[in-house]
């Protein structure tokens, strides 16, 4: 019997190397609610879209910069197709939008790609706010 990783709901596997344990998908409404809104580190949540080129740029750039912080924050990534709901609760009108969220609250935000070091000041600001 060959055992096979879990797929995500759009047939990737869930990565498992230690680089990817900061990042999560998110589930449904109540999983949002449990690991982002309830968490008490920051989390930046990635709102994207499979059909969305500069989420592609963005997804990837984003997550490396959050695992080199070393569990100081996390990344939440929310498909835009699969959960219209929350994109609609914060206001996405666009993707990629990326939030910042501490303690349940939206403190930062910014719409579009940037490059590592505007997401590096961007994630130090959340750290440090």
């Amino acid at each position: 019997l060959v055992s096979h990783a879990p797929l995500a709901p759009h047939g990737r596997a869930f990565g498992t190397s230690a680089g990817c344990r900061s990042t999560f998908n998110v589930q449904d409404g109540s999983d949002f609610q449990d690991r982002v809104v309830n968490n008490p580190k920051p989390v930046v949540v990635d709102f994207h879209a499979q059909w969305c080129g500069p989420c592609k740029i963005l997804g990837p750039r984003l997550e490396k910069m959050v695992a080199k912080q070393e569990g100081k924050v996390l990344m939440a990534k929310v498909d835009i197709d699969d959960h219209t709901d929350l994109a609609i609760e914060y206001e996405v009108s666009a993707v990629p939008t990326v939030l910042a969220m501490k303690n349940g609250d939206v403190v930062d935000k910014f719409v579009g790609i940037k490059d590592e070091d505007q997401l590096e000041a961007f994630l130090k600001k959340l750290i440090g706010a």
